[in-house]
């Protein structure tokens, strides 16, 4: 179990290295992506592995002639990171229409970046008709389109349900892994599956199907029984997390993360895709009846209902919302969440947060007052 835990960190502390490598082995090639509401499923039947993209962890320089000082730190690294080389591994990229930043990022990005191809999914916003149905089923159908363009390469229906079937096991491994953390949280080194959901979003797919099944199988035999915590039960929701070290200073604080609602946590592996319908609808389905993040709407308290009851059902003592600085759709969800959260008797605690974690003497200083709260 350690030693395929440590391959998912070191993939997950420095991804670029490992799809570099992965590129020059196996001669695929590589789409980037910003949002999980991309669909992998499709790049995958390409023949490409899927890689996405969290943005840059050093100065940022280059974008700031491009972007605004107020766009958030994922669009600004992300395009950082193009501008300055470092995501020269790319041979494409894939722009699903999340928040008004990335949209716009999208041209930038086709303007100055230099990839060879580039694919907008201009997904619909609200789920909750037959037409958005019906316009998510077209627009992926153009999706497979323009990668077949891309990427020179026809995808036939075949290939997209064997991709399907590998995204399926993923996705089921995944969640049997946050059960059971969610049961007992001491299994797991704090980071562990934020690791591993990283790997989830970078690795050649069939070899990361291949370590978490032979890691399911080995936290399973590990596990006897054991129910122990180590701290407060902590639910952690937000956009994405690229601070590993947050796991850490939290378990240190007193705190034991049970559960994520985060883009690059549950919500990407949240729901599997049925296989025995058109394999572009069934794609659309699970796209359309996933956990929605505040760049997507099925109805007015769906967020709020959705984020309560995972609270309760991991018996979380407490909620940290973890936002970017400047992601104005989680910023704008704030406060009604927050005040579903206390309505049910949750205390919370926000934490904004850039491309670099506040000074840790600071951040300790919160996470222990919140967890001796609890």
């Amino acid at each position: 179990m350690e030693s395929i835990l440590s391959l998912f960190h070191e993939i997950a502390a420095d991804p670029r290295s490992y799809i570099r490598k992965k590129r020059d082995e196996s001669g695929k090639k590589v789409v980037g992506y910003f949002c999980s509401y991309a669909p992998d499923e499709l790049i995958h039947a390409a023949g490409a592995i899927p890689f996405r993209i969290f943005g840059s962890k050093g100065e940022i320089t280059l974008a700031d002639a491009h972007l605004q000082s107020y766009c958030c730190s994922l669009v600004r690294g992300g395009l950082e990171d193009a501008l300055a080389g470092r995501l020269d591994f790319l041979d494409g990229t894939l722009f699903p229409h999340t928040c008004d930043s990335i949209q716009r990022l999208s041209d930038i990005w086709r303007l100055n970046t230099g990839f060879s191809f580039h694919v907008d999914a201009v997904l619909p916003v609200k789920l909750d008709t037959q037409s958005a149905r019906d316009y998510m089923v077209d627009v992926l159908n153009d999706v497979k389109k323009r990668l077949e363009s891309g990427l020179g390469v026809k995808i036939e229906k075949n290939d997209l349900i064997s991709s399907i079937r590998i995204f399926n096991r993923i996705r089921s491994a995944l969640r049997s892994l946050y059960g059971m953390r969610s049961k007992c949280p001491s299994l797991f080194p704090p980071s562990a599956i934020h690791d591993i959901m990283v790997a989830a979003m970078v690795m050649d797919r069939e070899e990361f199907a291949d370590r978490v099944d032979a890691l399911l199988k080995k936290t399973k035999a590990s596990a006897n029984g054991n129910t122990g915590n180590r701290g407060k039960r902590i639910m952690i929701t937000g956009g994405i997390c690229s601070h590993p070290d947050i796991y850490g200073l939290l378990a240190a604080s007193g705190g034991d993360v049970v559960y994520d609602d985060l883009c690059t946590g549950f919500r990407y592996a949240d729901g599997n895709i049925a296989t025995d319908i058109d394999p572009i609808e069934a794609v659309a389905d699970r796209y359309i009846g996933r956990i929605v993040c505040p760049a997507k709407h099925l109805s007015n308290r769906a967020r709020a209902e959705s984020l309560v009851s995972a609270a309760k059902e991991h018996r979380a003592d407490g909620v940290i919302f973890l936002l970017l600085k400047f992601c104005d759709p989680h910023a704008f969800d704030y406060p009604y969440l927050k005040q579903a959260l206390d309505d049910a008797g949750i205390p919370s605690l926000l934490l904004e947060v850039e491309d670099r974690m506040p000074p840790e003497g600071q951040l300790m200083t919160r996470l222990e007052t919140f967890t001796g709260m609890l």
